[in-house]
């Protein structure tokens, strides 16, 4: 493994070479802290978001699924407490007026430093709203202002009713979404760790309030679970008890995992004891009744809430950070090696499940790989690669934690076998054609 120095360089300039994650507008010089996914990147992407659906959603009986609008009514933000509350501190230098956090003292000692002698003088610190504003019509002006989420929990209480409604779910039971959040906050860099825009993966878990212990604990012992699912070693994380004058207006209790990034020991994941904070805030803004009535007693009560959020970039970042391998491994010359860069995703998480590759370019290889790859497409995402010698093929597809390559070579044409190697130990076996997809199901199941 690289130096952690190193290592954040090293995963920026492979995402951008290899197609995960490119600068946003670089053509016309970029835009602080704007990230593109890239072809590999979006299936990475897409593949995290279906595991975790898949895992906290459609295999479980007690939770259930939205896709809530990005701009909703500012009424639900300003009942949230955001337009209020949703603030950072943020002090001024008054020579050139960067804004910075009080609480990033590096960053501001860098700042001190580029102006080389001149004595600084920095404003008191100030709250600034993290909403981002804008406007619905044609119209600009305070009637018609809205705001981009700043978070896409206040969907999953302001349509609690319609779920239980149309759902008629027991507690306790949870409301899940997937969506991009915007924060209009002072960002300190360090690739797709913190964006103004970004993705969230996170439900509420509706519970009754003298039950929330014994499912805050619960919760917790899951988002490990799921840590480890994305491969991420639990001695990389540090689950840190956020004390009172430091957790958000909401939380009565939080929790945050942090992960060490290359640049520091920062949050990856947080959980959070919300309380009935938000259905009774809605409940007395909007005049509508956000009590949930049990089916048997007939009870009615507003139910607290359970937080997990987890934040798709970040987890994005952490499994690229935990998949890159540096390693000896030999080369097409007897008893020499050289260092090869592999990306040891998941199996499930990998962008590239299979790479066909003829060994030669003639027509009558080709023709049968190209043949293969049809029909291995209709399974797996796979990519067809027949351009330069087969190990400098194979370190492509390292690079990019493609699981197997497949190769076909002039014996296929014989005994109608192709060779399939394998990303992690680069063992080789010889499979039949018509043995192939079974083959490969079965391997990819493996991780």
């Amino acid at each position: 493994m690289p130096e952690q120095e190193d290592l954040m360089q090293k995963i920026t300039s492979l995402a951008k070479r290899r197609g995960f994650i490119f600068p946003g507008s670089e053509i016309y010089g970029g835009l602080a802290n704007s990230w593109d996914y890239g072809p590999l990147g979006v299936e990475l992407k897409n593949n995290i978001k279906q595991e975790w659906w898949c895992m906290f959603v459609q295999s479980r009986s007690d939770m259930y699924g939205i896709d809530p609008a990005i701009i909703m009514s500012p009424k639900v933000w300003e009942a949230s407490g955001h337009v209020g509350e949703f603030t950072d501190p943020l002090i001024e230098c008054k020579i050139c007026h960067e804004r910075i956090r009080t609480d990033q003292e590096d960053k501001i000692e860098e700042h001190e430093a580029t102006h080389k002698g001149e004595k600084i003088a920095w404003s008191e610190p100030k709250k600034f709203n993290l909403l981002f504003k804008t406007f619905m019509g044609t119209v600009e002006d305070a009637k018609t202002t809205v705001y981009l989420r700043g978070e896409i929990a206040q969907a999953m209480f302001v349509d609690f009713q319609a779920v239980v409604q149309t759902m008629r779910p027991g507690l306790p039971f949870g409301i899940a979404a997937q969506g991009r959040a915007f924060r209009n906050e002072i960002t300190p860099g360090n690739f797709t760790f913190r964006t103004r825009e970004f993705d969230l993966m996170e439900f509420e878990y509706f519970i009754r309030p003298e039950e929330w212990e014994r499912h805050f604990e619960y919760w917790q012992n899951k988002m490990r679970d799921w840590l480890k699912h994305l491969g991420v070693g639990l001695s990389h994380i540090h689950e840190m008890e956020i004390p009172e004058e430091e957790r958000a207006f909401y939380s009565k209790r939080t929790i945050d995992f942090e992960y060490d990034y290359p640049f520091g020991q920062k949050e990856l994941y947080g959980l959070a004891y919300r309380t009935d904070y938000d259905l009774k805030n809605h409940q007395e803004k909007s005049g509508q009744d956000m009590q949930y009535t049990d089916p048997k007693t007939g009870e009615k009560f507003l139910p607290h809430v359970i937080e997990p959020s987890f934040g798709l970039d970040r987890s994005i970042l952490a499994a690229m950070l935990e998949a890159y391998h540096e390693e000896k491994a030999p080369t097409a010359e007897e008893g020499e090696t050289d260092t090869r860069v592999v990306m040891k995703f998941p199996h499930w998480m990998a962008p590239i499940k299979v790479a066909v590759l003829p060994l030669s370019k003639k027509e009558e290889l080709s023709s049968v790989a190209k043949k293969i790859a049809g029909d291995l497409q209709k399974y797996f995402v796979i990519e067809y690669d027949e351009t330069q010698s087969i190990g400098k093929r194979y370190r492509r597809q390292d690079e990019i934690g493609t699981p197997f390559c497949v190769t076909v070579d002039f014996e296929t044409l014989n005994d109608n076998a192709v060779t399939v190697r394998d990303r992690d130990s680069m063992k080789q076996e010889r499979v039949a054609i018509g043995e192939l997809i079974g083959y490969l199901s079965k391997a990819l199941k493996q991780s």
